[in-house]
């Protein structure tokens, strides 16, 4: 079990985590969503031991994650982190970078794995190119192989998806988490993507401002937010009036009627795909909901909540 316990962390004299408390069961993934600059990065380095702790304490079943002041090599031989900046080799190829930490004793049972790592990102077709000539989303999906090489008994993702284009980014997201969870390998992400929340975490917390501010289960957190800037985090959301109590709405759970008390004025359509995105005003508050037919700008509709 991963437990963090009353963490507390500052660059400078302003907080950027204040008593953080949570704990992640072996082979679980916990998302970490909130807004830039909420802490979320600052987190993983934290629990990988990149930085001292104020206060609080951070362990791995029993082993006690200490800092820079207590390891000449900052980091915990357990886990892998994964930055936003890959650190890859640029002039060795891609799987000598996979590679990079694999012992060379059995050389057969190394190239085995490195093609098994490969064909898990999805990149065994560039084995043999050298990282520097690779895409941003290339290097990506190598550097997500490479953390895997050793089997990590606690892996740290921060955004593993930020560079990788959509069309392959669903493939790869099924691949990964399937191959963390047949290893049981315990996994702490940061993300922006609802998808990676939704789809793939068993829990989620929440960052606000250096604080959590909930934490629990994806599902029961999308659909009974606490305020708006949870439900925020998960798409667009619009506020409005239901027997004088405030209710947040995502778009698909408003409809058009004959009449209603929420009477409100197209400002565009977004076509996306399936349906369309209406983007509305209710005086001045934005209201967002969905149609199967784009509406003019300017024209007037009644909506009401879904049952």
């Amino acid at each position: 079990m991963l437990k963090v316990e009353n963490i507390s962390f500052s660059y400078q004299e302003n907080p950027t985590l204040r008593k953080l408390s949570f704990q992640l069961e072996k082979g679980r993934n916990l998302a970490v969503i909130g807004e830039s600059g909420c802490g979320k990065s600052t987190l993983l380095k934290l629990v990988y031991g990149l930085h001292d702790l104020n206060e609080g304490q951070i362990f791995w079943k029993e082993t006690e994650v200490l800092g820079p002041k207590y390891h000449l090599i900052p980091g915990m031989e357990f886990m892998k982190y994964l930055a936003q900046d890959f650190d890859l080799m640029p002039f060795i190829t891609v799987a000598e970078n996979v590679g990079k930490y694999l012992s060379n004793i059995y050389s057969d049972k190394k190239k085995e794995r490195i093609a098994e790592l490969l064909e898990i990102v999805e990149m065994t077709d560039f084995a043999n190119i050298k990282a520097k000539n690779l895409s941003g989303g290339q290097m990506q999906r190598v550097a997500l192989a490479r953390v895997l090489a050793l089997e990590p008994e606690v892996l740290l993702l921060d955004e593993p998806f930020s560079h990788i284009d959509n069309f392959r980014k669903n493939s790869l997201r099924r691949k990964l988490f399937g191959y963390l969870k047949e290893k049981q390998i315990t996994t702490l992400f940061a993300t922006h993507d609802s998808a990676d929340v939704l789809s793939f975490a068993d829990e989620v917390l929440v960052l606000q401002n250096g604080k959590i501010i909930d934490e629990g289960n994806p599902k029961a957190i999308y659909e009974t937010p606490k305020n708006k800037y949870i439900a925020s985090l998960f798409g667009d959301i619009s506020e409005i009036i239901i027997n004088g109590k405030t209710v947040l709405c995502y778009p698909h759970q408003l409809e058009i009627v004959p009449k209603s008390d929420l009477k409100v004025k197209v400002v565009n359509s977004y076509f996306l795909g399936n349906y369309y995105l209406i983007e509305a005003t209710n005086g001045n508050q934005p209201i967002f909901f969905q149609t199967d037919e784009v509406l003019p700008a300017g024209s007037l509709v009644y909506l009401k909540k879904k049952p």
